[in-house]
């Protein structure tokens, strides 16, 4: 079963790190197979709880972009190096291509041959030295082994075309010959005394046993094969190696893990029709036919606390999105197919994968019960944003005994945790918790951080004001503002770019100044998305 990805969004809160967690390991326990994943840095604050409750943070996910390994190519086709061109020939027949990657002993990526090159070796190219293998040999003039001496053949053809005193008087015979030669006894007694590389004996010729013992002593190699001698003649150079006809050594290739949009990009320029596939060691895996393309297999989502395009992973358009869990506005995913989209008027998503466990009566373990109970607690300000209901405060006293303990305590050193400054840049803290958002095609961020010491980011104001102002002007945002919210006063300090100053004052009817303090606005979702989603869309 193909593994589908539970993740958050690109700003990843300790809701959105948790009730992927939580979601995650309740769909596996309902017999799927999730991993859940990170879009970004996890912040201090969910680390402070992944640690606390001994939880292995989730990896991050760069992208969900259509790669070579989502996409039905040719798995597994290739020969090796000292497979016959016959059978090499043969494997394309069959498989209906017209390119054939070989590979080394190793599985390395050796070379590509394509029918163009083969069709030049069966139908013009006269092929007067072998290296091949006895079994080579054995298996395409499907042989008998009468003596082998040797596992490697190499050397020179010569067909026994006379008559057997004209060719022992005008043929002198080297240990590097190998004879095809038919039922001329005279002939075979004068190749084994003169041992010669191998015999090929045509029409399943009889041998003597006295000329067999001459060829052991001598290491003179036998086959016999029922084909005539112009058969055998037009068919044993077939049985050389492959790599001896390898025509291009470096072709194009791709590794599977390419995006099938660059694999397209290069392929209009290129405009061949095979490339081989290999890894990042290249081992070849295989030969993509560019119709293979079509054949893909999306990589599998679920969405939890948000469903905003610009909120989300990279390539999202290009995944298979399963389900969407979230306690925001609706926002511009679309998708293809209908899917469950669980939408609940809480204070955080931990609350409704909370419900999704009650619903199909799911046991709780501790340390998920942990997760949840942070995220909530992060969501509500420990109950106390104006988001907070009473399906999250259920859910907290439940997920607080499970977790054995005490909800208001553990929640203010879960929010201290966050709330320090030490080692951060301006950019840490302006994206620290911070979503995009668009109306009427424009865009507008809201970054938010919580400290209980505004003092400090007072003191670099000014500062901060520049780094808001590039990210702005660098994104043509109309607005990029930043929420420092303290608790303990219930209020938010607003920081925000330079031209987003007049849909500042609009917003709260009144001139607002960098650093200004707004009473009671604590939630991102409730006390500001709106309000400046209502301006810009006026």
């Amino acid at each position: 079963m193909k593994k589908t990805f539970v993740f958050g969004h690109k700003k990843p809160d300790s809701d959105s790190v948790m009730s992927a967690i939580g979601l995650s390991y309740l769909k596996n326990q309902l017999g799927y197979n999730t991993e859940a994943r990170v879009l970004g840095n996890i912040n201090k604050e969910s680390m402070y709880a992944l640690k606390y409750f001994n939880i292995k943070p989730p990896k991050y996910l760069n992208d969900v972009k259509l790669q070579l390994k989502d996409v039905d190519y040719h798995k597994g086709f290739y020969v090796k190096d000292t497979e016959s061109i016959y059978d090499g020939y043969q494997a394309m027949l069959k498989e209906e291509l017209t390119g054939l990657p070989v590979i080394k002993e190793d599985g390395s990526f050796a070379g590509l041959i394509t029918i163009k090159n083969l069709s030049h070796i069966i139908v013009n190219e006269n092929i007067e030295a072998l290296y091949t293998s006895y079994n080579n040999l054995i298996n395409v003039l499907k042989g008998e082994e009468i003596n082998r001496c040797s596992e490697e053949i190499i050397g020179n053809l010569i067909v026994a075309a006379y008559r057997s005193t004209t060719f022992m008087s005008n043929v002198k015979l080297e240990k590097n010959n190998i004879l095809i030669v038919g039922d001329r006894h005279s002939v075979i007694e004068y190749a084994v005394n003169s041992g010669v590389k191998l015999i090929i004996l045509s029409g399943d010729s009889y041998i003597k046993e006295e000329h067999i013992e001459i060829a052991k002593k001598n290491n003179v190699n036998i086959i016999r094969t029922p084909y005539d001698t112009y058969r055998v003649a037009r068919l044993v150079g077939l049985t050389n190696y492959i790599k001896t006809m390898i025509k291009i050594y470096n072709p194009a290739k791709f590794l599977n893990s390419d995006f099938v949009s660059d694999v397209v990009d290069i392929n209009n320029k290129l405009k061949h029709t095979n490339y081989p596939v290999v890894d990042k060691n290249n081992k070849c895996l295989g030969l993509l036919k560019i119709t293979d393309l079509s054949e893909k297999h999306p990589k599998k989502v679920i969405l939890v606390d948000h469903n905003e395009k610009l909120q989300s992973v990279e390539g999202l358009d290009e995944a298979e999105i399963l389900e969407i869990f979230d306690h925001h506005n609706l926002g511009s995913i679309t998708t293809n197919n209908p899917i469950n989209f669980r939408n609940m008027s809480v204070g955080s998503t931990c609350t409704i994968v909370y419900t999704l466990y009650k619903e199909r009566d799911i046991e709780i373990p501790k340390h998920i019960a942990g997760a949840l109970l942070s995220g909530i607690l992060s969501d509500t300000l420990i109950l106390k944003s104006p988001t907070a209901t009473n399906k999250d405060a259920e859910a907290v006293e439940t997920l607080a005994k499970i977790a054995e303990v005490d909800y208001f305590e553990y929640g203010l050193n879960l929010l201290k945790s966050g709330t320090s400054l030490a080692g951060m840049s301006k950019e840490d803290v302006l994206y620290n918790d911070y979503k995009l958002f668009t109306v009427n095609d424009k865009n507008f961020a809201i970054g938010q951080f919580f400290t209980m010491n505004f003092d400090e980011i007072e003191k670099e104001i000014d500062e901060y004001v520049k780094v808001i102002d590039n990210v702005a002007e660098a994104n043509n945002y109309a607005l990029v503002a930043l929420y420092v919210t303290d608790i303990i006063k219930n209020g938010s300090y607003v920081i925000f770019n330079t031209k987003g100053s007049g849909i500042m004052d609009v917003a709260y009817q009144t001139s607002i100044n960098q650093g200004y303090f707004i009473p009671g606005c604590v939630s991102r979702k409730k006390h500001v998305v709106p309000l400046i989603m209502e301006i810009l869309e006026n």
